[in-house]
């Protein structure tokens, strides 16, 4: 009996649980579809308002039970604080808020917990020490004081974010960094103090990046309340890791210089932004240019700690050591604000040169990549302003160094506010095609204060401020080049870029293999070169980090004007200044004496008895070029133009540019030289065959003018010649050649085209006119006596072919002559029979008062064709050949 009393109960109390389970899923399933939750959106969103302070919008709201009692909004936005912006702070489409269920027990109801995902948040910083967020963890420190006291306060909630994104402004300017993919948590640990934890990608909205090689950003932080937010105690812990240093480099910077390797940092800190205890490290692995991967990638592993002071924006206390190779950096400084000056000290003990040169690698390219350099550098250099000031007053200021005067165009080198020595010991580069390594075994670099360089003529005036001096590392160091006379190399190292002038004598041999090593590009010019060593007087300047190179077809013609901070055009900077952001530039001179140059397309050696090279704002010009060529003498200039590489198909304004000069020019003596001409044939012959696509190589593109005071063609002598030429890989053109011949002027202008193929022949078109020849000399080069008024007409002819018989064989063409009157007759001696007959002249033709004709060039010959010859006694015509030979022959038939 009673165990069945017992049994019964079991079960009753098993249906109870049963129905107690089943009313509560109606409860969740049924009710909230049946409540109206929109009734009550207004008491909703002021309650979301008071919790985060800043009002706030919503579209709907839906009640949810599971997993706990909360809310499912819609299209939340808070919004900001006018004195930050208008853009709403925070944006979500869709949130998760959770009711406090201790809250509900007390008939209050408080918001727990906001979850929102893909978001958008925005940190704005309005001034210094000004963000939005600093109003909102006031207004939390408030409802924590007023929580437990004050009825209807209510407490911030936790807050969290997933696959969101954080936007960054300054003022209303929306910056164009932002975290993405980010997940942050905000709430609060303990009455008074907060959490905060951050993980995210940094990402650019104005460049395409590679967000998998940005990194990854991690903050801890912890922070306690506080009257403002510059003064709330704050624990922070932040590390970015998995960056790649290209993508960084492009992420801050916005374009990406050639830099490769994997970086990481930490930072840690304690304090407040008034007294703030920092510890940062910094390491880099693989750091390389992209061209190349060194056997040896630069690494490096810094730690610093120093403390901040906000308020004062000042820095004490700084401390940062780091190991180089076999060497080590330490570095210490105050910067005390506006207080006092700063303080500053670099001490390198043994650090190695290859480290100078990896680092050089990471920001330029050209350097040979088999370049090698040993030796070390030890010293200190202090940046202090009473140390300068005290160094200037008790020590006398001692005169210039000589080698140093050539580089000191920009003004005189003081004492400024660097003061103390580094020392390279034990100096060798080796490979980069150097045949024997260049050794310095000590120099010493000391720090000089250059002032400012005056401002150009020309220039609108420069903004205020751009006048202070520029502090710089000096030094000299002797290399010897293969001359008798070293190479000095005068160095001066800024922290925006470097100024390097080399002066002396060395060998061409030498001076390739520098060049080469350096980076300099188009030195093959100088393989072709030889003779005594050259004087060279150059200064290189440049920026360390060389600025992006943007393709021609981008930019507007406005844009390659510098202008100044007011928008007016100002112009560039006087040679011989410190290297300002822009490229680098070669200035200075090259002296050859006694040297000699060989080219494939020339037979033979150009011997330059004195000549100099110009170089200057990117301009390669050689004036003046005394030479010999086999026996030809003459002087000349040569101009390539800046920005231009040696190609095959450079644009016109890209051509070398040249100009000769001869007095007497003989064509014998010409063919000779430039055809090393061995055997019978006339110099257009041979200088076409030279132009066989099978054997010739390859002209440059050269354009220019060609003057002499006379030129020997055989029996004919031109003076005053003037000719311009233009020479093209596809062939060459005389676009003028203007000369004197006797007495009267001749014009002519032609193109040669080159064959194609091996099957082809090169063509020829010339045409021009001929003014005002004395017949006398005319008649005498035919072989007739002819006086008379000046001979004038026209001329075109296209030829043909390689050799004398192809090209009078091809030619083909017209010409028309005008003469007033004149007389033509046999010399005055006795003609044998066939002299008499082969030159028999028309009676017409013994007198005449105008000869007007044209005649045909074909068949190997000029043969006349129509022509009138006006006689008192009427109008009559003659038939005439002129064979083409040396020298030509006349003949004429019957009128």
């Amino acid at each position: 009996m009673t165990n069945g009393s017992e049994s019964k109960e079991r079960v009753r109390g098993k249906l109870r649980i049963a129905l107690a389970a089943f009313a509560v899923l109606v409860l969740l399933f049924v009710v909230p579809p049946l409540i109206n939750v929109n009734h009550y959106k207004n008491q909703i969103t002021g309650l979301l308002s008071r919790s985060l302070g800043r009002p706030v919008r919503l579209s709907s709201v839906q009640v949810q039970l599971l997993p706990r009692p909360g809310f499912e909004i819609s299209d939340l936005s808070v919004a900001e604080d006018p004195a930050y912006g208008a853009e709403p702070v925070l944006h979500a489409n869709e949130v998760s808020a959770s009711i406090r269920l201790l809250a509900l027990f007390r008939g209050r109801v408080e918001i727990g917990k906001i979850s929102v995902d893909e978001a958008s948040l925005n940190l704005v910083r309005a001034g210094p020490g000004r963000w939005n967020l600093d109003p909102i963890f006031r207004t939390a420190a408030a409802q924590t004081e007023s929580a437990a006291g004050m009825r209807g306060a209510a407490p911030l909630p936790y807050l969290e974010a997933t696959n969101s994104r954080i936007n960054f402004k300054n003022g209303a300017e929306k910056l164009p960094f932002s975290l993405v993919n980010a997940d942050l948590s905000f709430w609060q640990e303990n009455p008074g103090e907060w959490r905060i934890r951050l993980r995210g990608q940094p990402a650019r909205t104005d460049v395409s990046l590679y967000l998998e090689e940005t990194g990854v950003v991690r903050m801890e932080a912890s922070m306690r309340r506080a009257p403002a937010l510059r003064q709330m105690p704050l624990h922070l812990d932040l590390d970015w890791r998995e960056a790649q240093l290209g993508q960084l480099a492009r992420l801050i910077t916005g374009s990406d210089p050639g830099w490769r390797g994997d970086l990481a940092g930490e930072l840690h800190m304690d304090g407040t932004a008034d007294a703030a205890s920092i510890a940062m490290r910094l390491s880099a692995v693989g750091v390389h240019r992209a061209e190349f991967t060194p056997t040896a990638p630069l690494d490096f592993d810094a730690n610093c700690g120093f403390v901040y002071h906000y308020a004062q924006r000042s820095l004490e206390n700084l401390a940062c050591d780091s190991l180089l190779g076999d060497g080590h950096v330490h570095v210490t400084g105050e910067e005390p604000g506006a207080s006092a000056p700063p303080h500053f000290s670099i001490e390198l003990n043994r650090i190695p040169v290859a480290a100078g040169l990896d680092a050089l690698r990471t920001i330029r390219s050209g350097l040979a990549p088999d370049l090698e350099a040993k030796g070390t550098v030890t010293g200190r250099i202090v940046y202090d302003v009473h140390g300068g000031e005290r160094a200037e007053n008790t020590n006398p200021k001692l005169p210039a160094k000589p080698e140093l005067n050539h580089l000191a165009k920009t003004g005189p080198e003081e004492q400024g506010l660097l003061s103390g020595t580094l020392t390279v010991e034990g100096l060798i580069l080796s490979g980069g095609g150097l045949s024997r390594p260049i050794q310095a075994p000590k120099f010493t670099l000391e720090p000089v204060s250059i002032p400012p360089a005056a401002p150009h003529p020309d220039a609108a005036a420069e903004a205020a401020g751009t006048g202070s001096a520029t502090e710089a590392l000096t030094g000299t160091v002797a290399i010897p080049a293969g001359a008798t006379v070293p190479l000095d190399f005068n160095l001066r190292f800024s922290l925006s870029g470097y100024q390097l002038g080399v002066r002396g004598q060395t060998s061409f041999a030498r001076a390739r293999e520098l060049a080469r090593a350096a980076g300099i590009p188009e030195t093959a010019a100088l393989g072709s070169l030889a003779g005594e060593p050259m004087a060279v007087d150059l200064t290189a300047t440049g920026p360390w980090m060389p600025p992006e190179e943007i393709p021609l077809e981008n930019v507007t013609v406005a844009e390659t004007v510098p202008v100044n901070n007011a928008g007016t055009p100002v112009a560039p900077a006087p040679p011989g200044t410190l290297a300002a952001p822009g490229g680098d530039t070669l200035t200075g001179t090259v002296t050859l004496h006694n040297a000699n140059w060989k080219a494939d397309y020339l037979a033979g050696h150009v011997g330059v008895d004195d000549a100099t090279l110009h170089i200057e704002n990117g301009e390669l010009r050689l004036d003046p070029v005394d030479f010999t060529y086999g026996p030809l003498k003459g002087r000349a200039s040569v101009t390539l133009p800046s920005g231009c590489a040696a190609s095959q198909s450079s644009p016109p304004t890209c051509r070398t540019q040249f100009q000769m000069q001869f007095t007497d020019l003989d064509v014998a003596a010409l063919e000779s030289a430039l055809l090393g001409a061995r055997e019978k044939g006339t110099l257009l012959s041979t200088l076409i065959d030279r132009l066989h696509p099978s054997t010739a190589p390859p002209w440059p593109q050269v354009e220019g003018t060609v003057t002499a005071d006379s030129l020997v063609l055989g029996p004919v002598t031109l003076d005053g010649v003037s000719a311009s030429l233009r020479i093209a890989p596809t062939g060459a053109e005389i676009t003028s050649l203007d000369a004197g011949l006797f007495g009267g002027r001749v014009h002519l202008d032609g193109t040669l085209t080159k064959p194609a193929t091996d099957r082809d022949k090169p063509s020829y078109t010339l045409k021009g006119d001929f003014q005002n020849l004395e017949v006398a000399g005319v008649g005498t080069l035919l072989g007739l006596h002819w006086t008379g008024s000046p001979l004038s007409g026209t001329a075109n002819v296209n030829l043909s072919g390689y050799t004398d018989e192809d090209l009078a064989a091809s030619a083909k063409g017209r010409l028309h002559f005008e003469v007033r009157q004149g007389s033509i007759a046999t010399p005055g001696r006795v003609p044998t029979a066939t002299t008499a007959k082969s030159r028999q002249i028309t009676a017409a033709l013994a007198r005449f008062a105008g000869w007007t004709g044209d005649a045909a060039i074909q068949n190997g010959a000029i043969e006349l064709g129509q022509n009138t010859i006006v006689t008192g006694n009427g109008k009559r015509s003659a038939a005439a050949t002129i064979t083409f030979a040396t020298p030509p022959e006349v003949s004429f038939g019957s009128p």
